[in-house]
């Protein structure tokens, strides 16, 4: 099969289908649930599934249940290694929560996306669709992306949006790539991002980018909460979310990490 001519091996991607399947079951899901969940006929779907137990890539539970296998678990810790964040990013992250008590995000800048690398989940917790570490897509609707893109150079991001489909995923999303300019604008002139209900219907956030020696952003802390109580709590969480991202920046610029002092008066 030549490389060139616009194919895919369909055999390949159902596999890997597969796999993320049972990664996001994370250990609940049978045979049966995840072949209908993906579609496929039972027959393909024990044959791809033999074909991952044999090399180690899912492992079967009690019970008829599927999970990751060491060799999932080996790429995934491979992964984590490259793209993952620095503990004290992470300790930063933490730090973010347990102020909010609201669920907080970390995404860095990775090989020309921004993908999510960790979060902690709010008392009250919101769904929001897919959204899981690794994540890396609708960048014209998250916060964090925003955030990040309205520091690139704007030769960069015109490169990777003007003429380029953005996908509408609500009624708010920004799908044209002159309004996402306007308001990348925007962003760059107060220092934060949001989304309100841009993402994920029923759900806001606001992010802050923090920045490396050369003045560029690496990546942006997120806080998301419920839009019913965004507008009551938008000050105060703006505020973290832009001291989280102060912290990281001036980690990354002098190696040390320190909590600022707050005034209490």
């Amino acid at each position: 099969m030549s490389q060139n001519d616009g194919t895919v091996l369909h055999t390949l991607e159902r596999g890997l289908h597969v796999l993320e399947a049972v990664a996001a079951a994370d250990g609940t899901a049978t045979a049966k649930v995840l072949s209908r969940q993906l579609g496929l006929k039972i027959g393909t779907w024990y044959h791809l599934l033999r074909t991952l137990l044999a090399t180690g890539y899912v492992v079967r539970l009690p019970g008829g249940r599927y999970d990751v296998g060491h060799r999932a678990a080996a790429l995934s810790r491979h992964l984590q290694r490259r793209s993952g964040p620095s503990p004290q990013l992470s300790v930063i992250l933490t730090r973010l929560h347990d102020i909010t008590r609201e669920t907080s995000y970390l995404a860095g800048w990775y090989h020309g996306t921004l993908i999510l690398q960790h979060y902690m989940s709010g008392l009250n917790t919101v769904s929001v669709g897919n959204l899981d570490v690794g994540y890396d897509s609708h960048m014209n609707a998250r916060a964090s992306c925003k955030a990040v893109l309205a520091f690139l150079p704007h030769e960069q991001v015109s490169a990777m949006f003007e003429g380029v489909p953005l996908k509408r995923l609500t009624p708010n999303t920004i799908t044209d790539f002159d309004a996402l300019s306007v308001d990348l604008v925007k962003i760059r002139q107060r220092g934060y991002a949001l989304d309100q209900e841009e993402f994920s219907e029923g759900v806001s956030c606001v992010s802050a980018p923090f920045f490396g020696n050369d003045n560029l952003p690496v990546g942006a802390f997120t806080v998301s909460v419920p839009a019913t109580r965004f507008a009551e709590r938008q000050t105060s969480l703006t505020a973290e979310v832009r001291e989280a991202a102060s912290m990281a920046t001036g980690l990354l610029r002098t190696g040390r990490l320190t909590v600022p002092s707050r005034n209490d008066a």
